[in-house]
């Protein structure tokens, strides 16, 4: 890492960030290069390297970034509401990408499908976050959706926000997904209460709740498959 005086302005041409991304491609960049330049510019001490550098030691790993508000972003030293809007956008844009070429060609057969789906998007994640699967007639996503972040442990979500999106998006059936941040995917008695009640509002409104997935660090739990559906 260079020193805190070590500017981007001292870094040799064909060592910089944009000018190593043009000649050798996106792949080649590290992490903390990628990262400074969705950062564009650092400090009047440092680089935006040097910031890149000292954001990633500081939240661990790249993987850190996605859990991280806006709010949290800008108490990090060198980053401000611009830089912090612009690392959620590109991080949200990256998600949405990913998603998309999974999405466009996956068809839900099973839990594990829906897991498959869903297991990198939800395991490291520190808040619980309540997503719903979309499909159609032929079970084909067409569209996913995140409708509650909880707290650490509690994820609260009303049958009328599971229903009000799935009939927004003409939805023919639903996949219900939350993560545990413990990494146990166990449900506990609140995820099979909300299940029951789901199922039991899907059959009035005539919309499937086809599964809801549990997912842990690496394992995840179908409560179809434990009977609860």
């Amino acid at each position: 890492m260079e020193s805190p005086n070590y500017l981007i302005r001292d870094i040799p041409h064909e060592e910089r960030p944009r000018e190593r991304m043009m000649q050798y491609g996106a792949s080649a960049l590290s992490h903390a290069e990628l990262l400074a330049i969705l950062l564009r510019t650092g400090t009047h001490q440092e680089s935006a390297v040097h910031v890149a550098h000292r954001i990633l030691n500081q939240i661990g790993s790249i993987r850190g970034l996605v859990d991280l508000s806006i709010e949290e972003l800008i108490q990090i030293k060198g980053i401000g509401t611009a830089k912090a809007v612009q690392l959620k956008a590109g991080i949200e844009l990256g998600q949405r990408l990913a998603r998309t070429r999974r999405e466009e060609a996956k068809t839900i057969r099973s839990p594990h499908d829906a897991a498959e789906v869903l297991m990198e998007q939800l395991r490291y994640l520190k808040k619980e976050h309540f997503v719903c699967l979309f499909l159609n007639t032929k079970n084909h996503i067409i569209a996913q959706e995140t409708l509650s972040i909880g707290s650490l442990n509690a994820s609260i979500v009303h049958p009328r926000e599971v229903f009000r999106a799935a009939i927004k998006c003409s939805s023919a059936s639903v996949v219900c997904a939350h993560n545990h941040p413990s990494g146990d995917p166990a449900p506990s008695p609140e995820d099979i209460q909300l299940t029951r009640r789901l199922a039991e509002a899907g059959n009035i409104v005539g919309i499937d709740i086809l599964d809801h997935i549990i997912i842990g660090d690496g394992g995840f739990v179908s409560l179809k498959e434990q009977g609860y559906l």
